[in-house]
Formats: structure tokens, C-alpha cells, sequence
């Protein structure tokens, strides 16, 4: 059985191909189940999507690998040429190893950020409710915790890294003197509208509002920081009331068009207005970053503000990747074992078959008056016997070469380790 990895990232692609492949949790399931249903052999499988990434991870016949990515490049609307030009395919330990740095935020857009970890044991569940995890999966995901927690743990792998919200709040810091005569509308409740809003009440803020599709959800995050609730359908008409805007839902078409924040501009009487869309697939259009008064920035933009300090972290990225190194080997070793689980399983059902054959011989012999001695002689050479053919057969067979081959192993195996006679009086 082969572990490999499929996927695509914020190093790989950019932010509109992403978005093609953007997965919501509840649209993993039935993904998942697609993807097996269109492999022959049905292998173990995951999918782990984030706005950073989109990953497969699989455990079966590697030759599947090529019709995954044709699948995947359907699914997503485009050529398997171009997914093939952005996409990166990991086989065994390298397969492995991205999956421990994922899990541990090496290969994250911010370095060290635990937002991933929690990511990737919702993509766990998700295989599991689709009954895609099967044992080397599982083990492959468990050691990837299991890494993840001693990194964070053992290192300072996240000591003083920028989150996206942060980031966010620092590029509107950059553009209005004082962030708190703004007003700030966020548009969606998810964990990261939620992050967003943590850090922007920090600087108190003139208002805040949240739009969301569902105002139970919104009602509830607005609550915790005395902020308004409204509706998406009312955004277009109140939009241009605010001066900040960070917008993150799960939408797989954007919900704030170049229309809505041209008419905004204008009542704004040409005011700044600070746009961030975390979404991906996007939130806001693309062409709104053309206009003017308009400062929009994406996931992707937000790039090189959330590396601040990577370098004073490297030493601690050195250390991980020695965790990262020890996590690797212990799973390739539990990964080779089991490649021999079904000659484990052959050996013990032909041990099994050959003690049942000299018990049933010894029941006969006994009933018919053979002392006990002799009938226990006669069993344990007959198993002995069959134990041996094999490897005396193969002693006597070949050529001079395979024979001493045949030799250094059946001494191995019967000998513990002992060198046979011929050649210990060599």
C-alpha cells in the first residue's frame, strides 16, 4: 500500500485557481464519496480544505493517483494540464513529512499559526462520517497530532506570529490615523470574521457591525462585542456607511460586487474605504481593487505582512523539522511493517493448517493403541518435517550462488543468526 499526497497551495497557485477548488466542510463528505466511488479500488482517503490549500491525501495503489487528478481538475472546471502546471504530488516519507509540517503550520502562510491543526481534525471527521479512514490514514493523521503537539510544545514555532486578522488590523492602521473614529462591518460569523473582530474591538472602534445569511449566528458574535446585526440583503444600501470592511464567508460567488462599492464611493463622497476579503473563493470582486479610494487587499496580499519575524523563528523552525525528521521514520517504520502483515498472516493460516493436520494423524494413532511417547515423537517430527521442506528444498535447488543466498537466510531464520558449519570452517 501507497501513502501520496495531491494538492495545491498558496506557494503553488494563485488565489482565483484556489478558489475553484475551495471545499465547505459540508461538501466534503459527498466530495469524498465521489472521489472513491470513481476509483476502482476504493482506497482510504481525505480531503483537507482551507483558503491556503486543498490536499488530498490517500492510502492504496498509487496508480490512482493520475486519475484523481483528472477528477479533481473536472470538479474544479479546468484542464488537467493546468492543475498539473500548479498542483505538487508526494509519494511515502514525503507524503508524510508535508503532512506533519501542515499539521504543525511550518507550510502555512503564517508560520506557527494553530488554526490548521484544528482544520485538519475537522477534514478527519469529515473522511470518517464518509467511511474513507481507514488504519494507515489514521495513523498517518494521529502521528500528525501527535508531531504538531510536541512542536508547539518543544519550540517557539509561534511566539509573536501575525495572524491574518492582525495583519489586517495593522494595513487599515497604515491607512486611517486613528482606527478608532472608524466604523467596521464584517461580513460573515466563521472563525475568522470572529478573529477579525477579537482583534479590530481591541482598538475600540466608533461601530461595528456583523452581516451574516443566518442573524441567529450573527446575533450571537455580535453580542460579544456590542456590535450591530444586520442582514446580507441589506448590505448593498448600507454599505458605504462604513470604513472598513472584512468579509470571510464560505459563498462560492462573491457577495459584494463592483456595482454595490462604486455606488458606495460616491456616497462616500470619495473617503477611504479599507476592504479586506479573506474568503476564498472571493467575497469581493476582483475589479474592486481598481477603483479609486478603494484599498482591497486578499489572503495572498496579506503575504508579507504575516512574514514579519519569520526570520527570528528560524531556529525554531530548525528544531521542528528535527521533531518533523523523528515523526517521519517512526511512521515509514509502522508503514513498512505493515506491507508484511499479509505474509504474517499467510505464515500462521499454513502453521495452522499444518498443526491440525498432525493432530488429527496423533488422535488416530492414539485410538488406535500407540503408547503416548511414540505418537508424540511421530507428531513433532511431522510438523518439523514440514516446517523444514521448504527451506531444504530450496538448499538443494539453483546454482552455487542462490545456494550460499539460501544459506545466510535459512540460518537467519533457524540459526539466529548462526553462519551454517561449511562456512564457519572456512
Amino acid at each position: 500500500m501507497s501513502v501520496w499526497t495531491l494538492g495545491l497551495n498558496h506557494h503553488t497557485a494563485p488565489l482565483d485557481l484556489r478558489g475553484r477548488f475551495a471545499y465547505a466542510m459540508d461538501q466534503i463528505e459527498p466530495t469524498l464519496r465521489g472521489l472513491r466511488a470513481s476509483l476502482a479500488r476504493q482506497p482510504e482517503a481525505a480531503l483537507l480544505s482551507t483558503c491556503n490549500r486543498t490536499e488530498i491525501y490517500c492510502a492504496g495503489d498509487h496508480s490512482d493517483l493520475t486519475h484523481t487528478l483528472e477528477w479533481l481538475a473536472h470538479s474544479g472546471g479546468v484542464s488537467p494540464e493546468l492543475l498539473r502546471a500548479h498542483a505538487y504530488t508526494l509519494q511515502g516519507d514525503q507524503a508524510a513529512r508535508h503532512a506533519f509540517r501542515v499539521a504543525s503550520g511550518l507550510d502555512s502562510m503564517v508560520l506557527g499559526e494553530p488554526q490548521i491543526l484544528g482544520q485538519m481534525k475537522d477534514a478527519v471527521r469529515a473522511a470518517e462520517d464518509a467511511g474513507a479512514m481507514g488504519t494507515t490514514l489514521h495513523q498517518l493523521f494521529q502521528r500528525s497530532f501527535a508531531v504538531a503537539k510536541e512542536v508547539r510544545t518543544s519550540t517557539e514555532i509561534g511566539a509573536h506570529s501575525i495572524s491574518m486578522a492582525a495583519a489586517s488590523v495593522r494595513l487599515a492602521g497604515q491607512l486611517f490615523e486613528d482606527l478608532s473614529d472608524i466604523k467596521v462591518l464584517f461580513v460573515g460569523a466563521g472563525e475568522m470574521i470572529d478573529l477579525a473582530a477579537t482583534h479590530f474591538a481591541a482598538k475600540t472602534p466608533k461601530a461595528m457591525a456583523i452581516a451574516n445569511r443566518t442573524l441567529e449566528r450573527g446575533e450571537k458574535l455580535a453580542s460579544r462585542f456590542g456590535a450591530e446585526v444586520m442582514r446580507l440583503g441589506d448590505l448593498p444600501s448600507r454599505l458605504h456607511e462604513f470604513d472598513a470592511v472584512i468579509s470571510c464567508t464560505a459563498s462560492t460567488l462573491p457577495i459584494i460586487g463592483l456595482g454595490a462599492v462604486e455606488r458606495a464611493v460616491k456616497l462616500r463622497k470619495h473617503r477611504p474605504m479599507f476592504m479586506v476579503d479573506l474568503a476564498v473563493p472571493r467575497d469581493i470582486e476582483p475589479e474592486v481593487k481598481e477603483l479609486p479610494d478603494i484599498y482591497l487587499y486578499t489572503v495572498d496580499d496579506l503575504a508579507h505582512v504575516v512574514q514579519t519575524g519569520k526570520d527570528s523563528r528560524q531556529a525554531a523552525v530548525a528544531q521542528a523539522e528535527v521533531i518533523i525528521d523523528a515523526g517521519v521514520q517512526n511512521f515509514m517504520h509502522w508503514l513498512g511493517q505493515r506491507r508484511s502483515v499479509p505474509l504474517i498472516q499467510q505464515l500462521n493460516a499454513q502453521a495452522d493448517a499444518w498443526r491440525a493436520q498432525e493432530i488429527i494423524r496423533a488422535k488416530k494413532l492414539l485410538a488406535r493403541g500407540e503408547p503416548i511417547d511414540a505418537v508424540l515423537e511421530a507428531l513433532t517430527r511431522g510438523l518439523t518435517q514440514k516446517m523444514l521442506h521448504g527451506a531444504l528444498a530450496e538448499l538443494h535447488a539453483g546454482d552455487a550462488q542462490s545456494r550460499e543466498a539460501t544459506a545466510h537466510t535459512v540460518s537467519k531464520l533457524f540459526l539466529r543468526g548462526q553462519l551454517p558449519k561449511e562456512h564457519k570452517e572456512r
